[in-house]
């Protein structure tokens, strides 16, 4: 009897584990990296000098998708509707992170619906001018804003409620001069107009490729928001806000980073996160980065991360309840 007893249950076991599928390693498929911004801007540079060695790191492919729209806030719903299994991964910054939620009644998601993975870089905001705009420097431009008055100067940003809207609101509200808020899809599309003369400036992280650019002609950098950081030639003479007069406390620049969506299981996080620490000590990925004049993070541990998350939500909010800006 105990020899039966004994082989029904293990029978019965056997059954039970059956009908239990077997846990898949990660990744056993490919992994998106949602890019917020259409192709050739400089959020999906970023992701394209990183997104294969994070792959090879995994031991999977890591492929880039370009989703631009609403200020970013179309790709990090995406994110959010996927399963949290860290298939998904988000390439964000504040605009789409923090800004998005406390400046958009209709952004229904939160700084904490994203896990934190990993920081990548630090990118120094400048200002752009199209080649005929009668300014040289902050100042000069600020001069020019509170002439044109009946005819305002226009500047482009990647959406309403991203950082560089809010850098506009803060210049109308600090100088009293009007200017034209233009919104596109991303940074690629107001290059092109900025370029071709359809808007006036417009606040950006800096690129390299403006360096040939103001050599052709087709542009010029007449500021640097982000006093304490060196732009390369031909730039490394522009204005800092830290040396203009009407400017002054205008000190940004922009993080980038990957998060996933909050429930993700913590070894995936964790996985994730050394991929990307090992992808960022790869010298041509580095270089790349360091190029456009970026700021690498030194690996940083997920805890540290979150508080550094953390507190940047902290510091946006401020930003928004001193600007005044009201969601639409």
């Amino acid at each position: 009897m105990k020899r039966l007893l004994h082989s029904l249950f293990a029978m019965s076991l056997a059954c039970l584990c059956a009908d239990v599928p077997a846990q898949a390693p990660y990744p056993s498929r490919p992994v998106s990296l949602m890019v917020p911004y259409a192709a050739g801007a400089a959020s999906d540079f970023t992701a394209r000098a990183l997104n294969d060695l994070i792959g090879k790191e995994l031991g999977g492919p890591v492929i880039v998708e370009n989703l631009g729209g609403a200020g970013g806030t179309i790709a990090a719903g995406k994110v959010l509707a996927a399963p949290a299994d860290g298939y998904a991964v988000f390439q964000g910054s504040p605009s789409e992170l923090i800004l998005a939620g406390l400046v958009n009644k209709a952004v229904r998601f939160k700084p904490g619906d994203f896990q934190w993975v990993a920081p990548v870089a630090t990118s120094p905001l400048v200002v752009v001018v199209n080649p005929q705009v009668p300014a040289s420097t902050l100042d000069q431009l600020v001069a020019l804003a509170r002439a044109r008055k009946d005819r305002p100067l226009s500047y482009g940003t990647p959406g309403p409620g991203t950082l560089y809207h809010l850098l506009g609101e803060r210049f109308v509200k600090r100088t009293g001069a009007p200017l034209t808020h233009v919104p596109y899809k991303g940074g690629a599309p107001l290059t092109q107009d900025l370029v071709g003369g359809q808007i006036d400036f417009a606040f950006m992280p800096y690129q390299a490729f403006y360096a040939e650019y103001a050599q052709q002609g087709r542009l010029r950098v007449i500021g640097l928001l982000s006093p304490g950081k060196a732009l390369p030639a031909p730039f490394a003479n522009v204005q800092s806000s830290a040396d203009s007069k009407e400017l002054k406390d205008f000190d940004f620049s922009i993080w980038t980073a990957y998060l996933v969506k909050k429930g993700t299981p913590r070894p995936i996080v964790d996985r994730l996160n050394a991929a990307i620490a090992t992808a960022l000590k790869d010298p041509r990925a580095r270089g790349q980065l360091e190029q456009q004049a970026k700021s690498v993070f030194d690996p940083m541990p997920v805890e540290k991360g979150e508080a550094f998350y953390a507190a940047e939500v902290e510091r946006y909010q401020t930003l928004v309840k001193d600007v005044g800006y009201q969601a639409p």
